[in-house]
């Protein structure tokens, strides 16, 4: 592996998910060295455990957190807020694989849906035209299927309940795509096995994540230092206010400065505003990049919940890809259904063991125990759909409770805005009509999970005094200072958001690029 000096000026990433492990192969390959700092340990096929709870355990970050607002997972999962990854690759890791784009109105969300009581909404600095190319780069690196030729996964069972609902139901756009998982072999990957199993960590290799693609890549040019369990706690900047370099704790807890040339924070809608608010200084007495005081603000998660549907025969849900299939119809924005916003159903199946977790948080009994006995008889989907920026959800720091090194940790405040809810209970609805119309002998909703799709806490902005970042993720207040995750993202829009955090971090590799080459950074 490339070593790079501790007081040689690099381009440190933190954060090697679908952001920062895209932002090095993109890099590395243009001959720039990069310094990759990740929290967790590099996990390759070979260390994935096969079962749920220890696969879980194994790779899901679970330092300690804390939660406050009204939503559910305050109450249910109050250590939890997030199920997200702590390893190489992120939760490229761990994602389902859907990459449906952003639609043209979703960029411009405060001027397509107006003034809308208690959401801070704002257009975004970057329209679709401007990011379609982006958008073709990333489904070719990712393999998106039903995209440039690529072929559809076949149907599962899950999936052929679900469209012949759709049908009935009277939906025209439904597929088993587009899914970042190879029908057939594609870039070096296998093709699916089918095998049910490749939600937390795919031992197959048919799904894409920059575990297998980018960083391997990023690794052979020879320009990339990658170090796992390394965690950033500090990021600093000279006396003009250039970054200069991170702190970061090796796997013994021993501090480490790492010199930059330019620093690209990636570590996910709770981790990049945690550090950037702990790299507080004389001059950022806020934190780094806050002059607007929105770091951490605008918190978004997706409105989301899911649909477990029983039926007289058997289903068996999950065999087959774990997500296999979308029904798009409901994505649009039409005001008439009463929110603003739109959201997309698709398959879902969990395993027994987390079924039983999150079915029905709390609940016990004989109406818990008929669930998990239909459990071969159950059909599953999830509802995913645009939620509402509110400047009241935020990360901040919890001085009170302090992690394993002793630093703040971070707290999630989060309330439901009521365009969510009101989303939701018609996503509920639509999966009542579409599982009724094939016979379901009954529907339950299930109430959001941890959150998977963590967003908005650096947004972007065209004024600095709306956001954190511009339009290529640069935050305003520091020159050569960038967030490439899911963290820029104005509003949330309705589609899962990988693809959508890869198009904008190629997008901004480019720029960072041209802007080395002009003697800007």
């Amino acid at each position: 592996m490339t070593s790079i000096e501790q007081n040689e000026p690099a381009v440190v990433i933190i954060g090697s998910g679908a952001g920062g492990g895209t932002i090095a192969h993109e890099l590395t390959t243009q001959g720039v060295d990069c310094v990759l700092l990740e929290a967790g340990p590099h996990l390759t096929a070979d260390d994935y455990e096969n079962d749920e709870w220890r696969a879980f355990n194994q790779m899901a970050w679970l330092d300690d957190r804390t939660t406050s607002g009204s939503w559910r997972v305050a109450n249910d999962f109050p250590n939890l807020p997030a199920w997200i990854v702590k390893a190489v690759g992120g939760s490229t890791t761990h994602w389902s694989g859907a990459t449906p784009r952003f639609m043209a109105h979703e960029f411009a969300a405060r001027t397509t849906y107006g003034d809308i009581d208690g959401a801070n909404l704002l257009d975004w600095p970057v329209t679709l035209a401007e990011l379609a190319p982006w958008y073709d780069r990333a489904e070719q690196a990712i393999g998106s299927t039903h995209r440039h030729g690529r072929p559809p996964l076949p149907a599962n069972n899950n999936y052929k309940v679900m469209a012949n609902g759709a049908e009935r139901a009277g939906y025209k756009y439904y597929a088993t795509g587009p899914y970042g998982t190879n029908a057939t072999p594609y870039d070096d990957r296998p093709a699916s096995i089918q095998d049910g199993f490749n939600f937390q960590g795919d031992k197959n290799g048919s799904k894409w994540s920059t575990l297998v693609r980018e960083i391997p890549r990023a690794l052979a040019t020879g320009h990339l230092d990658l170090r796992p369990e390394c965690q950033a706690v500090r990021i600093t900047h000279d006396a003009s206010g250039t970054v200069d370099g991170v702190e970061y704790l090796d796997a013994a807890g021993n501090l480490h400065k790492q010199a930059a040339r330019v620093v690209c924070v990636a570590g996910n809608s709770i981790e990049t505003p945690r550090l950037l608010l702990m790299s507080a200084s004389s001059q950022h007495p806020g934190g780094l990049a806050n002059s607007s005081g929105q770091v951490g603000r605008n918190y978004m998660r997706h409105t989301t919940g899911s649909a477990y549907a029983t039926f007289e025969n058997p289903v068996r849900m999950y065999r087959g890809e774990t997500m296999a299939g979308i029904i798009a119809d409901e994505a649009k924005h039409d005001p008439s259904r009463g929110f603003a916003g739109g959201y997309y159903m698709e398959t879902l199946s969990l395993g027994p063991a987390f079924l039983a977790s999150f079915v029905e948080p709390g609940e016990w009994g004989r109406s818990f125990t008929e669930k998990l006995d239909a459990y071969e008889r159950t059909a599953g989907m999830w509802i995913v759909g645009e939620d509402m920026p509110q400047e009241s959800n935020a990360i901040t720091l919890n001085t009170d409770q302090k992690d394993a090194h002793g630093l703040p940790t971070p707290n999630v405040h989060f309330d439901d805005h009521p365009n969510d809810v009101a989303m939701r209970e018609h996503g509920y609805a639509a999966a009542d009509e579409v599982y009724g119309a094939v016979g379901a002998l009954s529907v339950h909703h299930t109430p959001p999970y941890p959150s998977t799709h963590n967003l908005g806490t650096a947004r972007m902005s065209e004024r600095p005094e709306d956001g954190v970042v511009n339009g290529y993720g640069r935050a305003h207040d520091v020159p050569n200072l960038f967030v490439s995750d899911g963290s820029v993202m104005t509003t949330g829009g309705a589609a899962n958001p990988t693809l959508t955090i890869v198009a904008l971090a190629m997008r901004q590799a480019d720029h960072i690029m041209n802007q080395m080459k002009s003697g800007e950074l």
